[in-house]
């Protein structure tokens, strides 16, 4: 045991050593800052906690999952049943367990998540840096743009674009990621515009660097922290939205077993089987709350504003 609190000791003034002999020590010892000051807020712990989970669940679902998440049992016998053991969540109008389906419906959460940070993120990015770093007419153009899809809720908006492209996973995570990147934009266009002239850039300038390389190479790094803090505190509203596609059909198809278009079929049912329609519910609303808990938790933590 003092073997170990002696390397744990050892290990620990290594990381916060004041005079790191490498890159790699700075860099595990900022990771290591860091994560002790996440950790002191216990509802992001929780919040991380959620989502890991989520992530494992979809990793392993084909273990955790008792039954088929598509084919049914008999509709004479096993349809509507409520939760019991041999049916934890119960099952629905085609006799499929319920909780089957919610643990492989993780992976369509998980996947429309990280496509739509994916794709959103690099647009908002590369939109925002440019506006804020070039200014004049370019800055225009590309802020009026950013404006007139923010005039537009989301939901709306990509209820319009799924309608144009056609009702399907594929189609609707197109549409939210069409919908998401302008908060993203303005974001990374406010920490542009407080950076451009300082004398970091300045310097980068002196040495010959390129207006692209000056952008992606310099500028764009410097945005990163805003912008991991709100892509994780979207990704709820990513859910949500992608919930509501599903919901009005116009998400994930039958019999793909998609979170809102679940609690789509159980609202026929709310009354006297709950639980086709709350347990797909409930689901979305914890792991809408892991990643708003996960979000607060980085904004604390990576905001270069906040005192430590």
């Amino acid at each position: 045991m003092t073997d170990t609190s002696a390397m744990a000791g050892g290990w620990r003034e290594w990381l916060l050593s004041p005079q790191p002999a490498s890159r790699r020590q700075a860099r595990l010892g900022r990771a290591y800052l860091l994560w002790r000051s996440f950790s002191k807020n216990k509802l992001a712990v929780i919040g991380l906690l959620i989502v890991v989970g989520l992530v494992v669940v979809s990793i392993f679902a084909d273990v955790l999952a008792q039954y088929s998440p598509v084919a049914g049992g008999d509709l004479r016998t096993e349809r509507l049943l409520p939760p019991s053991l041999k049916h934890w969540f119960g099952t629905d109008d085609q006799s499929r367990d319920i909780y089957s389906r919610v643990v492989y419906g993780s992976r369509l959460t998980l996947l429309i998540v990280a496509l739509v940070s994916i794709i959103a993120t690099p647009i908002g990015l590369l939109v925002g840096t440019a506006a804020g770093y070039l200014g004049g007419w370019v800055d225009a153009v590309l802020m009026r743009i950013t404006d007139i899809f923010l005039a537009f809720p989301r939901l709306i908006l990509a209820l319009a674009f799924v309608a144009a492209l056609g009702p399907g996973i594929g189609n609707a995570i197109i549409a939210i990621a069409i919908t998401a990147w302008p908060p993203y934009a303005r974001i990374a266009r406010a920490e542009t515009l407080t950076i451009r002239n300082s004398d970091y850039i300045s310097a980068v300038k002196l040495q010959g660097a390129s207006t692209a390389r000056i952008i992606v190479r310099h500028v764009m790094p410097l945005c990163m922290s805003s912008l991991i803090v709100r892509v994780t505190l979207d990704m709820a509203g990513i859910i949500l939205t992608a919930a509501g596609l599903g919901f009005l059909g116009l998400g994930a198809q039958p019999p793909q077993p998609e979170w809102g278009a679940m609690v789509s079929t159980g609202r026929n049912y709310l009354i006297d089987q709950w639980w086709v329609a709350a347990l797909p519910g409930l689901a979305i609303f914890v792991v809408s709350l892991g990643f708003n808990l996960l979000g607060d938790g980085l904004r604390d933590v990576l905001d270069p504003k906040a005192a430590r």
